[in-house]
């Protein structure tokens, strides 16, 4: 099992056992901030299913009308899974808080609202803990935030995201229930829910603003560029490279293309040797880079080039040698 498919699983088992406690809590309690956890889990029981939906569908192979795959599925359905966490987990909570607030309910006994909450931080302490273990062994040693920034398996990001918001609301909810049961105020019950529902829309926007990135077409980062370049470079029979132009079909599914002059004189079947040694020089380091198109001509002129690298800032393809050939 991918490490993806198992940190899902793990969140899928720790939300059906929590939302099932919490709403026995809110039944027995008629707390908000605890239906507000409730239905926070229910949803994230639900996410995970898409996540996996999209996963399955990510998968299927190549086709005619989808040439490169069909791995943006995944990057779909984490869109649909941000609405979800927006809307029905942030939206409904809010909107319950503010009613809590406005007309307060008297406390009830808070000994069960205790427990399920203690567990319930116990259990996602647990999914967390997986899900950035898995996350952390796919990664390697890059700090965690700087991981996730550059990660492009939308599957287990989303999980720590779901699970680092659920124990703030979970602690949030906490503090609304102890406030409200030990001091008598009862809008601090409302204004937790209110508070988790706001930790989710700010989770939502997180998710959407990568998912926005990845699905419009989000391309490999600066140092893997600048090596796809100086390996193309260091072919005996190339004389001079383009910009390399990469796109992510998929978290595990990059396509390149790129503009290669070589030397004058060579045959077709020199020219043909030559490429293959790029491409699998190129993919010996980048597994990910799945298709890769060699266009075989001129380049293009410096002053198209050098405009290109200025908007890009990319300060790495102003190597020397890479001007134009006198004519």
């Amino acid at each position: 099992m991918s490490s993806s498919r198992k940190t899902i699983f793990v969140a899928i088992g720790a939300n059906l056992g929590i939302a099932a406690a919490k709403i026995v809590g809110f039944v027995v309690t008629g707390s908000s901030a605890m239906l507000s956890e409730a239905i926070h889990s229910v949803v994230d029981c639900g996410n995970g299913a898409l996540l996996l939906f999209g996963q399955r569908q990510g998968s299927r192979p190549a086709d005619e009308v989808h040439p490169f795959g069909h791995g943006k599925e995944l990057y779909f359905w984490t869109l649909i899974v941000a609405l979800l966490i927006f809307v029905l987990g942030g939206g409904i909570s809010i909107v319950e808080g503010i009613a809590h607030v406005r007309h307060p309910a008297p406390s009830e006994d808070a000994t069960w609202a205790y427990a399920i909450l203690g567990v319930s931080i116990l259990f996602e302490s647990y999914s967390l803990y997986v899900s950035v273990k898995e996350f952390r062994e796919a990664s390697g040693n890059r700090p965690l935030l700087e991981a996730i920034k550059a990660s492009k398996d939308p599957s287990i990001f989303t999980v720590i995201f779901e699970d680092t918001a659920a124990i703030l609301g979970l602690l949030t909810a906490f503090i609304g229930i102890f406030l409200s049961h030990t001091f008598g105020w009862q809008q601090a019950d409302g204004i937790a829910s209110i508070i988790i529902g706001l930790l989710l829309i700010v989770v939502a926007v997180l998710l959407i603003a990568k998912c926005k990135t990845l699905l419009v077409g989000e391309g490999a980062d600066t140092a893997t560029l600048r090596r796809i370049r100086l390996l193309a470079q260091a072919d005996p029979d190339v004389e001079k490279v383009g910009y390399p132009f990469t796109m992510y079909f998929g978290p595990h599914a990059i396509l390149l293309t790129m503009n290669l002059q070589f030397r004058p004189g060579l045959t077709a079947q020199h020219i043909e040797q030559a490429v293959h040694r790029i491409e699998t020089a190129v993919q010996a380091e980048n597994p990910d880079i799945r298709h890769i198109y060699l266009e075989v001509g001129s380049i293009q002129s410096a002053a198209i080039r050098d405009q290109l690298f200025q908007s890009s800032q990319q300060p790495m393809f102003n190597t020397p040698g890479d001007t134009e050939p006198e004519t």
